[in-house]
């Protein structure tokens, strides 16, 4: 065999031993876990904007993207710093919005210590409460809401998660640490504002996914690695 034939030869090879998987174009999910069929959109009546680290947006179970593919009003925007972001900073200076950063801390207005007329009077009736979360690791997070000076200037809100996260492919720092697809769930449930069958299709959607990427690592001989995501 000469050299070229080799060259062809192996590069045959290499070809057949490894093929993408194709992904779907909208959850960005290999198609075996793909989860668009069970995504039953619907239009909250908190306007989230998903701030989703960069870092966060190439991983599969993106929650943030999941989040933002079932409420049809969201916003879903990638990046690091969006101190000079005009679209960030359209949003927050629009007088008809009442905008508010979902982040933990000794400043934000806890919303499970609240009554439900109080949190309901939290945010002024003639405007539209707009919540952004920051969506990735709670490093990315803390590094998002450091660098982002527009960010900075908003009033702070957070609830106490009453169960643990069912976020079983991830590791936590602990187990009460929501992903943003269960803490816009939360949210949704403690201001009342959606029909509990519209807010269910969020964890349904969550909860389908976290077994089918436990499914696969159980035929990967992957258990007891929670961090593995496939």
């Amino acid at each position: 065999m000469d050299l070229h034939q080799y060259q062809l030869t192996r590069q045959k090879q290499l070809e057949q031993a490894w093929q993408p998987r194709p992904c779907c174009p909208n959850c960005k999910n290999p198609r075996p876990i793909c989860y668009c069929s069970k995504v039953r959109p619907f239009a909250s009546s908190l306007t989230f904007v998903i701030l989703i680290h960069r870092g966060e947006a190439r991983r599969s179970i993106a929650t943030g993207r999941m989040a933002h593919l079932i409420l049809s009003n969201s916003y879903l925007f990638e990046g690091l710093n969006y101190s000079d972001d005009r679209r960030i900073n359209a949003l927050i200076e629009d007088p008809e919005n009442f905008p508010v950063v979902l982040y933990p801390g000794e400043d934000s207005m806890n919303l499970s210590q609240m009554d439900p007329i109080a949190r309901q009077s939290f945010f002024p009736k003639d405007k539209k409460p707009v919540v952004f979360i920051l969506d990735g690791t709670w490093n990315y997070a803390k590094r998002m809401k450091r660098v982002s000076r527009n960010l900075n200037k908003l009033p702070m809100i957070q609830f106490t998660p009453k169960t643990p996260s069912n976020f079983r492919v991830r590791k936590q720092p602990n187990d009460f640490c929501y992903s943003t697809i269960e803490a816009v769930h939360e949210l949704s449930r403690l201001m009342d504002v959606d029909s509990p069958d519209s807010r269910a299709n969020l964890l349904e959607v969550f909860d389908y996914l976290v077994n089918e990427q436990i499914r696969c690592q159980i035929r990967n001989g992957f258990m007891g690695r929670r961090n593995i995501v496939v």
